[in-house]
């Protein structure tokens, strides 16, 4: 029985592609978690400053949200193997030239962010077209629930080894090493790429006006009501709620008095919880469930914020750092699921692009907003805000969420009435 349990949750590793996939990504994104580890504390050890780690972060993604919907374009245009290909090997140069900038140890915050500027501009192109991909992995289409879950997992289990590496590393080699390590990493998913064997790419027969397609993923996300109300959530949820991690160097270094390895095994312990969440989104077969586990793990982030927010003694907060993260990014794993699996093919990748575009420009807004409102309240105070609001979002799309599924059996209750 455990044994067929867990053949289910990795059953999407059959399919040789995704799991070509994984290995590459999974290596590759310690080394990206690492180099976000490491970026953050040196601006921080720079600066000391709340406000300049929300900067950092709104450099990196800001421009993601200003592309991604070209990006979107571009990936229903063209190969999205290819267009990974170039991403990727993009993403190695960008990670090599911080690398050489660090080690040189002639650097200044201006060009930290300018090359943060340029990772975010990659990502614009990167993310719309490494989502739907997936599809084009896994033959049997009953997988790619499974596939999807997984790939969060992977982000989770990179999310809880990069910083605790990246902790060690900073305190006995320095930045430059994480630099170089993210550099290298990228070999292994570039390789992964190469030895993929996928279908043919078919371009569409009809290539329209840039605007025009535009215009067509806005109509159908209008005319797709649950895909526009999970979008829409996921996006009050980047703005307001899911940049709390902006705030972590602070409770590494003054909450708890800390340093660098402080950080790393906080992050850690978030990146644990999320690997147990990643791996129970990948345990579940029904796609209707996803609604109810968005907005109960909405709930239990808000509820987890709250308690982390007022612990003051680090073993004590660790618990709580593991609830966070475990619920922190299942809305994103359980939405970005629910968007896919309704989206019509052939409007997969705007439909991506539109959620990056939600995701990549609200989240560097919401870490400028968290970042300025902490150096006036404190970042406790801000971080039992968010859980506030966490809840008061759960509370407010339970009701149009759930309210379909009420219907439907209203219906289906009437006409058991009638046939009796």
């Amino acid at each position: 029985m455990k044994t067929d349990r867990l053949t289910s949750t990795f059953r999407a590793f059959e399919n040789r592609n995704y799991m070509l996939f994984f290995c590459g990504q999974s290596v590759s994104q310690i080394g990206t978690w690492m180099q976000r580890t490491a970026v953050t504390w040196v601006i921080y050890s720079m600066t000391h400053s709340a406000f300049m780690l929300g900067l950092a972060v709104f450099a990196q993604q800001f421009p993601s949200f200003l592309l991604s919907l070209f990006g979107g374009i571009v990936s229903d245009r063209y190969s999205r193997y290819k267009i990974l290909l170039v991403t990727q090997t993009a993403s190695m140069i960008q990670a090599i030239m911080l690398a050489v900038l660090i080690l040189n140890n002639h650097y200044v915050i201006w060009e930290i962010l300018t090359l943060s500027v340029v990772l975010g501009i990659i990502n614009a192109f990167d993310v719309p077209a490494r989502q739907p991909m997936v599809h084009e992995m896994i033959n049997n289409k009953e997988d790619l629930p499974n596939a999807l879950a997984l790939n969060s997992a992977m982000v989770n289990i990179a999310r809880l080894i990069g910083p605790a590496l990246s902790g060690i590393v900073l305190n006995e080699f320095g930045a430059g090493i994480c630099f170089s390590v993210n550099a290298f990493s990228f070999v292994a998913v570039i390789t992964s790429l190469l030895l993929m064997k996928l279908p043919d790419f078919q371009p569409p027969l009809v290539k329209k006006e840039v605007i025009t397609e535009l215009l067509e993923g806005f109509t159908y996300l209008k005319n797709t009501p649950l895909i526009g109300l999970v979008m829409l959530m996921l996006l009050v949820l980047s703005l307001l709620v899911l940049p709390y991690d902006t705030m972590m160097p602070f409770f590494a270094k003054i909450v708890y008095n800390g340093d660098a390895a402080t950080y790393g095994y906080i992050s850690s312990f978030v990146g644990l919880g999320a690997i147990m969440g990643s791996l129970f989104m990948a345990s579940i077969k029904e796609v209707s469930r996803l609604k109810s586990v968005l907005l109960i793990s909405v709930s239990i982030l808000g509820v987890g914020l709250i308690v982390f927010s007022r612990v003051e003694y680090l073993p004590a907060a660790i618990p709580f750092a593991v609830v966070i993260g475990f619920v922190s990014l299942s809305p994103m794993t359980a939405g970005i699921t629910l968007i896919q699996m309704e989206s019509a093919p052939e409007m997969r990748g705007r439909v991506m692009s539109y959620v990056a575009m939600a995701y990549f420009g609200m989240l560097p807004l919401g870490s400028l907003l968290v970042g300025t409102v902490s150096q006036k309240i404190s970042a406790p105070l801000t971080m039992f805000c968010q859980g506030i609001l966490a809840l008061i979002i759960a509370l407010i799309f339970s009701k149009f969420l759930l309210k379909p599924s009420e219907k439907n059996n209203k219906k289906s209750r009437e006409k058991s009435i009638q046939s009796n």
